[in-house]
């Protein structure tokens, strides 16, 4: 989208749904999660704890809110449960976001560099 672009204002009940998803992304285990599964594509619950090293309930529980979210999917294979994204949208909004922090961290540079006195 380009600056001379302009959105329609949100509907009440789509800024509902809006701030519901922004806060399912807001969990840094939440995103932990997701960045694992980003890159592996499908991870069991245990290489999952392993990777974010973080405990298994707690891995659990945020798999859990991400399912009921439809943000991810679970594959039971015997004992154990594999989950994959299955929200195609998950991919743009961490490229938009991350790029988004490295335009903001480059200017932050450039400007404290810009304020330090002369050697």
């Amino acid at each position: 989208m380009h600056d001379d672009e302009l959105l329609p204002a949100l509907q009440p009940a789509l800024v509902e749904r809006v701030a519901d998803r922004f806060r399912l992304l807001s969990d840094p285990t939440r995103l932990r999660i997701i960045s694992e599964l980003h890159a592996s594509g499908e991870l069991s619950v245990g290489e999952i704890v392993a990777r974010i090293e973080s405990s298994y309930a707690t891995v659990s529980k945020q798999l859990a809110l991400l399912r009921a979210h439809q943000t991810v999917a679970r594959r039971r294979e015997g004992t154990t449960a594999y989950y994959r994204i299955v929200d195609p949208s998950l991919d743009e909004v961490c490229r938009v976001v991350c790029k988004s922090l490295n335009d903001h961290w480059l200017n932050w540079g450039a400007e404290l560099e810009a304020s330090l006195p002369d050697r």
